[in-house]
């Protein structure tokens, strides 16, 4: 094994960037009259929520970290740190990103750690910053811990789930409207992220990526964005809230409460807790793909289209 490894925070790196990016966003916006909306309340929401997470990665982040290095000291392989690990590195990151971001959407224990990040019905670059303060609880770091077994050392998986992170931060607006073919083929853009913002039927459960686009279209989860269709951002049932904590734990608030229904079975108890979300046990919610169903029910001539098969 080699000696010790350290990286920057990459993301306490990115800090003074994220804020000077805020502030043109919000100016250009205010200038122009175009290219989305800030509303006051709703963007110190998502700014409290970026730094709850940040406050959480503080006091539990001990424990991935302690994961990742018992994985670390049992592993036979390392791929050292030279310069061709960390894009090596970054690409299998981005990998791992695509299916937690698919299980957060796809598995209720995980959305709803992940459902405040879809909570504000703005599109801006603050709603980036509104991030989960329950990550840990979900267990998503057991995703990481083949990159580990691999022999890329935690602190560089680590490093490299910063960029990544960094990287999604400018796709979260509505003032780049498109960008050239050849980069809308390979990275995720604004284009495509502001489709998976959208709670319109056509866009639920689309375009996981975190950086490279190429995953969407490989997995088949890709839904461009459609001009006659503009996203419609926030959550099918939005919680009309802008309190911090209903908007950290009112999913887990009701992800227990549906568990704890008198008269269910075990089956069903755990299945309000990792099916998809919308699952009911009468049937008497609509999952993304009963959503989409009764929108093509209504409107048939979607059908084919993207989002919808097509």
């Amino acid at each position: 094994m080699s000696g010790p490894v350290s990286y920057p925070d990459a993301t306490q790196l990115a800090v003074p960037f994220f804020i000077a990016a805020i502030l043109a966003e919000f100016l250009w916006i205010a200038l122009t009259r175009r290219g989305g909306r800030y509303e006051t309340r709703d963007a110190v929401t998502s700014l409290i929520m970026g730094a709850g997470s940040v406050a959480e990665g503080l006091l539990l982040g001990f424990l991935a970290w302690g994961f990742l290095m018992m994985l670390w000291q049992i592993t036979p392989l390392d791929m050292g740190t030279s310069l061709w690990a960390v894009p090596a590195c970054f690409v299998l990151d981005d990998l791992r990103y695509y299916w937690v971001h698919r299980f957060g959407h796809r598995v209720r224990w995980v959305w709803a750690s992940h459902v405040n990040h879809h909570s504000s019905q703005h599109y801006n670059l603050t709603t980036a910053l509104r991030q989960t303060w329950t990550g840990t609880f979900t267990f998503m770091m057991a995703v990481k811990a083949p990159m580990v077994l691999l022999g890329f050392h935690p602190a560089l998986v680590l490093f490299c789930g910063g960029l990544n992170l960094i990287y999604q931060f400018w796709i979260h607006t509505e003032a780049i409207t498109r960008l050239p073919r050849w980069f809308e083929a390979v990275m995720n853009t604004p284009s495509h992220h502001r489709a998976h913002h959208g709670r319109n039927p056509r866009y639920l459960d689309c375009n996981y990526a975190g950086v490279f686009i190429i995953w969407d279209r490989m997995f088949g989860t890709f839904v461009p964005e459609q001009d006659h269709d503009r996203p419609d951002f926030g959550l099918v049932h939005n919680i009309a809230t802008f309190n911090p904590l209903r908007v950290a734990f009112h999913e887990w608030a009701a992800l227990f409460k549906d568990m704890a229904q008198p008269g269910l079975s075990w089956k069903q108890r755990l299945l309000y807790a990792f099916a998809p979300p919308g699952y009911s046990h009468d049937g008497s919610r609509g999952t993304s793909a009963r959503i989409k169903a009764g929108h093509l029910a209504r409107h048939p001539e979607d059908a084919g289209t993207p989002g919808f098969g097509g």
